[in-house]
């Protein structure tokens, strides 16, 4: 069986945390945070664009204001897969800075 995805790198953090000595950041936690908060961020603002949009005939109701949100967020991870936007990028930096530790380059 293949893991892909988000189960990927929950399964990859639990296994990090599980080697890691006890207190200590696992070493990927920085960029996983980052990409964490981007796809949240794009999730909020993919929801507020779908709350405009008009789509027709199509939707309405309650089933559509329920299954928005879901939608939203596949469309946020996707964008957020694709590493275009930078907030991730900026986010990791940050984070960096605040922990003292040099960021990464060119992921």
């Amino acid at each position: 069986m293949q893991i892909s995805g988000k189960t990927a790198m929950v399964v990859q953090q639990a296994t990090a945390q599980m080697h890691a000595r006890p207190g200590a950041l696992a070493p990927d936690a920085a960029q996983s945070a980052a990409r964490e908060f981007e796809a949240v961020f794009l999730t909020q603002t993919v929801d507020e664009m779908l709350k405009s949009v008009d789509i027709g005939n199509f939707g309405g109701g309650h089933a559509e204001e329920t299954w928005r949100s879901f939608l939203a967020r596949a469309y946020a991870d996707q964008i957020a897969g694709q590493g275009m936007t930078g907030i991730a990028q900026s986010v990791e930096a940050m984070i960096a800075s605040y922990q003292g530790t040099p960021e990464r380059t060119g992921e």
